[in-house]
Formats: C-alpha cells, sequence, structure tokens
C-alpha cells in the first residue's frame, strides 16, 4: 500500500472509553483513524441497528464523531455519512472493558463492528482486554498494532472477521498469538428480583462472573494461558450438520 491505510475505529464501550483513545494512539502512528463511536455505552446490544428515530452525530474532536445510537449504526453513519461513502481499508473496535468470549460474542457491540465491516466487504477486527479492573491497556494497544498491521498487509477471507481477546498481562508477559476455535460457556447466570423504594417489583440480569470450559484449543484456553486469543468468525450462522439431517426429513 502507497499511502497510509484508513481506519474506521468504534466500541460499544463509548466515546470516552480508555480503551477506545490507546487503540486510537496506537493505530495513528500508521494509519488515518476516523473514530465514530457511541456517545454513551451500548455494552450487549449486539448487532441492533437504531431505524426508529433520528440519528445524531457530533464532531467532538477531529476525526471524533459521536453518534447517540447502537455500535453497528456508527459504523453504517461513519462509512456512508461520514465517510462519504469511501470504504475504510479496514474496520477496528475496541478496545473492549473485558473479555468477548464464546457465544458472549453474539451479544457483544464491540464483535458488531467487526461484524459490519466483514458484511461491507471490508477487513474487520474485533479487540477485547479479558479482564474488569487494573487494565493493561498499553500492553492490549501494542498487541492490537501488531495484529492491525498483520491484516493490512494479508488481508483477511471474504466475509471473515477476527475476534481478538488479549490477556490483561505487560506486553512482555504475553506468550503469543494463538489462532482458536470461539469456546463454550458454563450459563449460570441469574435473573435477581429487587424491589424499589415504593416496594415495585424490578429484575437485575447477570452478577456473576462469567465461566468459561478451558478446553484446548478454544478462545478462552488461549487466554487464559497468557496468550493473545484469534478467532476468526463470520455472518454464516447455518448449521451445516443439522442442514444434512433436516435434508432426510419428510416435511
Amino acid at each position: 500500500m502507497d499511502r497510509r491505510p484508513r481506519i474506521l475505529l468504534s466500541n460499544d464501550d463509548g466515546i470516552r472509553s480508555e480503551g477506545l483513545k490507546a487503540l486510537y494512539n496506537a493505530l495513528s502512528s500508521f494509519a488515518d483513524v476516523v473514530v465514530v463511536a457511541p456517545d454513551r455505552e451500548r455494552s450487549a446490544v449486539g448487532r441492533a441497528l437504531t431505524l426508529h428515530r433520528p440519528l445524531r452525530c457530533e464532531q467532538v474532536d477531529e476525526n471524533w464523531f459521536a453518534v447517540d445510537g447502537t455500535p453497528t449504526s456508527c459504523v453504517y453513519i461513519g462509512i456512508h455519512a461520514i465517510m462519504k461513502g469511501q470504504k475504510p481499508d479496514m474496520v477496528v473496535g475496541g478496545i473492549n472493558r473485558g473479555p468477548n468470549l464464546g457465544e458472549d460474542i453474539t451479544y457483544s457491540g464491540t464483535v458488531s463492528v467487526a461484524m459490519e465491516g466483514a458484511l461491507l466487504g471490508i477487513p474487520g477486527v474485533a479487540f477485547s482486554l479479558a479482564t474488569f479492573k487494573d487494565f493493561q491497556w498499553e500492553s492490549a494497544a501494542r498487541w492490537a498494532q501488531r495484529i492491525v498491521k498483520k491484516v493490512l498487509e494479508r488481508g483477511l477471507p471474504q466475509g471473515c472477521c477476527l475476534n481478538v481477546n488479549i490477556p490483561n498481562l505487560p506486553f512482555s508477559q504475553v506468550k503469543g498469538v494463538k489462532v482458536t476455535r470461539q469456546g463454550k460457556k458454563n450459563y449460570t447466570e441469574k435473573v435477581e428480583e429487587r424491589r424499589d423504594p415504593w416496594g415495585r417489583v424490578y429484575y437485575w440480569i447477570g452478577g456473576e462472573e462469567p465461566d468459561w470450559i478451558p478446553e484446548p484449543g478454544t478462545d478462552y484456553w488461549a487466554v487464559k494461558n497468557g496468550f493473545v486469543s484469534v478467532t476468526p468468525i463470520h455472518l454464516d450462522l447455518t448449521d451445516y450438520k443439522a442442514l444434512e439431517e433436516l435434508k432426510k426429513v419428510e416435511w
């Protein structure tokens, strides 16, 4: 590439996220980066698209834009409005506060950023830091920078994007990169019933520490053992094994 690459950067933690700033600084060292991110936290919204109301977009700094919509809406606005339809060389999500492992990727707004890139024929990568406290942002950003450069150099298969989870370790203590498959989670989460000051019932989902199965070759196993996990994913949700079985049914 005989020019600086152009990258669209977004997230689901919001425009003020430390992880977003760390990733912007790391990528800006070699690329022209445009940030189009939610104006507030939009975690766990998946690939939701804001359709039933107008979207507001505010420029908060040079090449930084805040949108009052979902992460997918931010990518859509970023490419079709702010970039005027000139596709970037890559769409990047992150760095997310906390991991996006196993089946949880279907909830993730950060992963949806990369998926939207893949849907539009643009290489997409989502980065998450696998911790909920004492964040090693600089280390994670350096690993993200390395992976983005490699993807820009080599490209990705059509329709594929990468879900990357980084262990919360100093850069030199990370053991390297493992290409992994999506793991599985032990679903032990509960719905907690509470009462407000007026005695009315409300519900709170979750609240327990995530628990994934440490099976070798999976995203969780890699992160647990000190490796950066790189998982190729795509939007084709067809269960091909079930497809062949269901073809045998006399419907």
